[in-house]
């Protein structure tokens, strides 16, 4: 009989340990991803820009995924990474801005508030091991002030005059030092955004060409529908791209 028990206790225990391993799992990797954000800062205020692609693995299976969100009256966010996470982050923002707004203070949250908020949020998910698997791009202005920041699934966070995610970073971000200015119109700066999306359209296989702009300035924010580029595959590097690669036929 005791045999009998101990042995019954131990599977007890075994069933208890098994439950509890399969509650400590972990997002070991992203499923459904969204590629480069881009965001600069110009004349009036800010623009960021992205496709609409949701890549499930290598395959682009979702075509329409708007990664560019409002938050609040004075703040735009957009979001590389996992869209399923970039939704858990928007029903963090929904309540803040909410819980915000039961104040009626005449006050509201702006751009770096919640750029401070998100710092934390991403910071804390990577402490536990359960991060967020997004990059972050975020622009606002609030009294005449232009901001534009970035954070990403490990909680590292800057500011800068022009930011980008993914392969934006290394492909849009030399483009943009070389070419951004200060003083650029809106116009000015929706080509020179259109230029980086070009690149990372004909570098990126998770790119497509349906493309979504948004700006906000002090009279408010414009999310603009998504759109297509003229694109030109002429290019004598796109006609073999393998000559002279090493180890091609």
């Amino acid at each position: 009989m005791e045999l009998q028990r101990s042995m019954v206790d131990g599977s007890v225990s075994m069933k208890d340990s098994a439950k509890s391993e399969i509650s400590s799992e972990r997002t070991l990797y992203p499923y459904v991803t969204g590629t480069s954000i881009i965001g600069i800062k110009y004349k009036d205020g800010v623009i960021l820009a992205s496709d609409t692609a949701g890549s499930y693995g290598s395959t682009l299976r979702y075509k329409s995924v708007e990664r560019i969100k409002q938050v609040g009256d004075h703040t735009l966010i957009g979001a590389s990474g996992e869209i399923s996470d970039f939704q858990e982050i928007m029903r963090y923002l929904d309540e803040l801005i909410l819980y915000d707004k039961m104040w009626d203070d005449g006050n509201s949250l702006g751009p770096k508030e919640v750029h401070n908020y998100l710092n934390r949020i991403m910071y804390n998910r990577r402490n536990k091991f359960n991060p967020l698997w997004n990059s972050l791009v975020l622009g606002g202005v609030k009294k005449g002030q232009k901001y534009l920041g970035t954070v990403n699934m490990i909680g590292t966070h800057y500011e800068d005059d022009h930011l980008a995610t993914g392969f934006g970073n290394h492909l849009a971000r030399p483009i943009l030092r070389s070419e951004w200015r200060e003083d650029l119109t809106f116009e000015e700066a929706v080509k020179l955004i259109e230029k980086c999306l070009l690149v990372l359209l004909y570098r990126d296989r998770s790119s497509i060409n349906k493309f979504q702009i948004a700006r906000i300035t002090d009279e408010g924010t414009t999310i603009y529908p998504p759109y297509a580029l003229k694109t030109f595959w002429g290019f004598s590097h796109f006609q073999n791209p393998s000559k002279g690669a090493a180890g091609t036929w």
